[in-house]
């Protein structure tokens, strides 16, 4: 099983983000208006997508989003290399903080990656968010 993790371009990851997210909502409501100014990472096996992140850098912060892995393939780890590899690129472009806005229901899979939640509370379409950062 070959897994590779690359950069790919923004509409490379709109069907997953799609598929992942918000299904039942028209494809433009997964595609953000910024998405030319962002770094993307896609997960690969053996050549297939099945997770992806969008990272858009401002100053010495950046802020990752539309961070999703297809339903069939989450709880393998896939997310986690993702991540890794996400914090890492910021790592060595010299950033000082990684931040999100993670669903409430995943903040403990971002504590195990020593993000810390904020007191930033919001709701979009019936979902509830948190906002949490890592210093680097």
């Amino acid at each position: 099983m070959n897994k590779t993790i690359r950069q790919i371009t923004a509409a490379e990851t709109y069907e997953l983000r799609h598929q992942v997210m918000w299904p039942n909502k028209p494809i433009s409501f997964i595609m953000l208006p910024n998405d030319a100014e962002g770094v993307h990472f896609g997960f690969f096996i053996n050549e297939v997508l099945v997770s992806v992140v969008s990272l858009f850098i401002e100053n010495s912060k950046a802020q990752f989003r539309k961070f999703a892995t297809l339903e069939k393939e989450q709880g393998k780890g896939y997310g986690t290399l993702l991540l890794s590899h996400l914090i890492l690129f910021a790592s060595q472009n010299n950033l000082s903080e990684i931040w999100c806005n993670a669903r409430t229901n995943k903040q403990e899979f971002y504590i195990k990656f020593g993000f810390s939640p904020t007191n930033n509370l919001f709701s979009k379409a019936g979902i509830d968010y948190i906002v949490m950062r890592k210093i680097l």
